[in-house]
Order: structure tokens, then sequence, then C-alpha cells
């Protein structure tokens, strides 16, 4: 696992909890920041697998 899927991992854990957050207390403000950080740790850990796939070709 490389510092991409890590981070990417735990951006996603952080965006989960934030827009669980913004759901139970009903503020739409947290739980949009929520799905971005979930998709900004998602596009992470893409860029992370890629290049691990990339690492293993060599």
């Amino acid at each position: 696992m490389n510092k991409h899927q890590h981070e990417g991992n735990k951006d996603q854990l952080k965006g989960e909890l934030k827009r669980v957050y913004g759901k139970a207390t009903d503020n739409e403000k947290k739980e949009a920041e929520g799905n971005m950080d979930k998709a900004k740790g998602k596009l992470q850990e893409t860029w992370g697998d890629a290049k691990e796939a990339f690492k293993d070709k060599k």
C-alpha cells in the first residue's frame, strides 16, 4: 500500500463520518463536505492503485 492509497482510504473514512454527521444533524453543508472528501479519497486511492500497477509491470 502506497502513500496515495493510504491517504485515499483515510479521506474516504473522514468523508463518510462527515456525511453521516451532516445527515444526522440535518446539516447539508457538512453532508456535502463529506461527499466531497469521500470523492477525493476515491480519486486518490485510484491514483495509488494505478501507481502500484505500473510499478508491478516494471
